[in-house]
């Protein structure tokens, strides 16, 4: 199916790669069990945090080391949706799956006087999706799918940027800087708004613009980072993507993953809007409750008797 038979386990799984997310699977359930009891006020993880850490922990496994990974190497529509699940799917639900303790204990080790305009929202939607339509850019994109190391780099780099693009709808400090309902609609639409270009550039060009996806050279050169054997090698068995598109050309692949891309996107913050408009809606409802609470005849405490506590 969509030529994984052609590749071995070592090619489409990444045993390494898998230990290592197996080992920080690991390193999770001993912070937040037993580490967390000899933490002062550190509250257990919930089941349903758990959950979401492992959810979104496998989702950019499957993105960056497993099937996708190697997916998005042979067709560019593969690529757009493993970026989806690198940096609009898994970081959100891992940032979920962290108890409120372990983000005070990395707030406090991080230098925050010095690093918190980063996490200014118009600063981190700038810095996520500009960095994300540069990479698109195809002489940076074909760059940095031939140099191992800048690609880790940039991806690790992308992946730190979508947390702090992610930090202004979901801050998990209940004592931190808590945008408004408002601030958070307005922050939601000019992400949406800042991808469009990019997406924009990939569907609407009017030839291929990527030679990893066009080139065979060039993309089995590429290929040499996520499977076995030379360029050469792959060239001979396989002769150049082509020979894995199921889409009529290069040129519609790249449409469709500039469609997916976008969908993908307004999905996923369309949904956050009606999660902010819950949000929003339950604490006015709740900040009403409050203001019109009886104050029992003037001995109970209330908002309009606070010295019946004395």
């Amino acid at each position: 199916m969509l030529g994984l038979q052609y590749f071995s386990f070592e090619d489409l799984w990444s045993p390494l790669v898998l230990a290592l997310f197996l080992i920080i699977a690991a390193a999770y359930l001993v912070l937040v069990g037993p580490f967390s009891e000899k933490v002062q006020n550190a509250e257990p993880a919930t089941a349903g945090q758990k959950v979401m850490f492992f959810t979104g922990l496998f989702v950019l496994y499957l993105a960056q080391a497993g099937p996708f990974n190697l997916l998005g190497h042979v067709m560019f529509s593969f690529h757009m949706v493993s970026m989806a699940l690198s940096y609009l799917i898994a970081p959100p639900l891992m940032m979920k799956g962290l108890p409120t303790w372990v983000w005070r204990s990395i707030v406090r080790w991080l230098p925050t006087r010095q690093l918190s305009f980063l996490a200014h929202p118009i600063v981190a939607a700038v810095l996520f999706n500009g960095l994300f339509s540069l990479y698109h850019l195809p002489i940076v994109h074909d760059y940095v799918m031939l140099n191992f190391t800048v690609h880790r780099l940039y991806y690790i780099v992308l992946f730190i940027t979508s947390m702090l693009m992610w930090w202004t709808l979901l801050n998990p400090l209940p004592e931190g800087r808590q945008a408004s309902g408002l601030s958070k609609v307005g922050f939601i639409f000019l992400n949406m708004v800042l991808l469009t270009p990019a997406c924009g550039l990939i569907i609407f060009a009017s030839e291929p613009l990527y030679q990893t996806y066009s080139n065979p050279a060039v993309w089995a050169e590429a290929m040499r980072y996520c499977v076995s054997g030379d360029s050469s090698a792959i060239l001979r068995s396989f002769g150049g993507p082509e020979f894995f598109n199921f889409l009529s050309s290069a040129k519609e692949d790249q449409q469709v993953g500039g469609i997916l891309m976008k969908f993908i996107q307004e999905g996923i913050f369309v949904s956050m809007l009606a999660y902010v408009f819950t949000q929003w809606y339950r604490k006015e409802r709740q900040e009403e409750d409050d203001d019109s609470y009886p104050s029992g005849g003037g001995n109970e405490p209330g908002p309009l008797n606070p010295a019946a506590k004395s």
